[in-house]
């Protein structure tokens, strides 16, 4: 299985990338660190990565408009072919073009539990505040710093006597371990079978009058009290493969869809040639591809009056 290419954002020493870095060492980390790049030239991180073999880019921010200085580690990434960004104390705020170009694909890790203690000095407002525990956290980057999903958390006790260093440097600890570990759930997410079922449910209930119940041992789709349209498979009769399978809008579809693309379609066993399987465990699914062929099977079966009151919604 093909690993997932990461590009790591630093500003400083990348302690945190050292991490993504050494964990992507391990046979089965299921990324890589294809590119660290820095807004400062002189980034310690950057002579780091660059002795491990990575590629590495650097260039100073100073003097450039965000956007512009933003466009510029995109263009950076994007040759290198990323699949994934993880920021690892990049101290920028990102412009929202940025943003929304790895919308859904940008990790960043906090020094706090989120939704406490946004922003900067994170410790010594947790001791302030007469906190237990401080601790860090991973989330999606969005536009609203430090707002996005968070997707994990490490708590660290605070010690009497602490102070905003001595607790930092336990957190780092925390950080380096929280951070692989939380990227390489991330990027296998797409080929876990509950976050798969999940992202086809959620489009298939969308579709007007459609249910859902379990047919053949597989959750099913299909318009209320009528004809199924769509069935989730995850290694059916020992096949290994989790895809959805959905049905045909004409004969020869089925065997010109497999000879296009035979790794990705397939036909399912005692299903006919009236319906297509559609891989979803390959991690490169196109969820709108996936989307729009779910809506035709939906058209398939749904009654000519719902049909009719769609193609009128649609036409406003």
């Amino acid at each position: 299985m093909a690993k997932a290419k990461v590009g790591v954002l630093i500003s400083g020493r990348g302690s945190n990338m050292a991490a993504l870095l050494y964990a992507a060492k391990a046979d089965d980390c299921p990324y890589e660190i294809v590119l660290v790049a820095a807004n400062d030239p002189d980034a310690p991180g950057l002579a780091l990565a660059a002795a491990e073999g990575i590629a590495t880019f650097g260039q100073s921010h100073k003097g450039m408009k965000r956007a512009a200085f933003d466009a510029i580690i995109d263009a950076q990434l994007r040759a290198a072919d990323v699949h994934y960004v993880a920021l690892a104390g990049y101290m920028r705020l990102l412009s929202p073009e940025f943003v929304s170009a790895w919308e859904g694909r940008m990790l960043n890790i906090h020094p706090s539990l989120l939704p406490k203690y946004k922003g900067l000095d994170t410790h010594q407002r947790a001791i302030d505040a007469g906190d237990s525990h401080a601790g860090c956290s991973v989330h999606v980057v969005t536009a609203e710093l430090d707002d996005g999903p968070v997707l994990a958390q490490t708590p660290v006790a605070i010690l009497p006597g602490d102070s905003a260093d001595t607790l930092a440097a336990r957190i780092l600890i925390a950080e380096h371990q929280l951070y692989a570990r939380t990227l390489a759930d991330f990027v296998t997410r797409e080929r876990q079978p509950g976050w798969l079922l999940n992202k086809v449910r959620a489009t298939a209930l969308a579709l007007p009058q459609a249910d859902e119940i379990v047919s053949h041992g597989m959750p099913c789709f299909g318009i209320v009290k009528g004809k199924k349209f769509a069935y989730f498979t995850r290694d059916h009769h020992g096949d290994g493969i989790i895809a959805v399978l959905v049905k045909t809008t004409a004969p020869e579809e089925q065997a010109t869809l497999i000879e296009a693309d035979p790794d990705r379609y397939y036909r399912p066993a005692y299903f006919g040639n009236d319906w297509i399987g559609i891989r979803l465990d390959l991690g490169d699914t196109d969820w709108e591809h996936v989307a729009q062929r779910l809506r035709a099977s939906w058209r398939q079966v749904a009654p000519k009056k719902l049909l009719g009151l769609m193609d009128i919604a649609d036409a406003f």
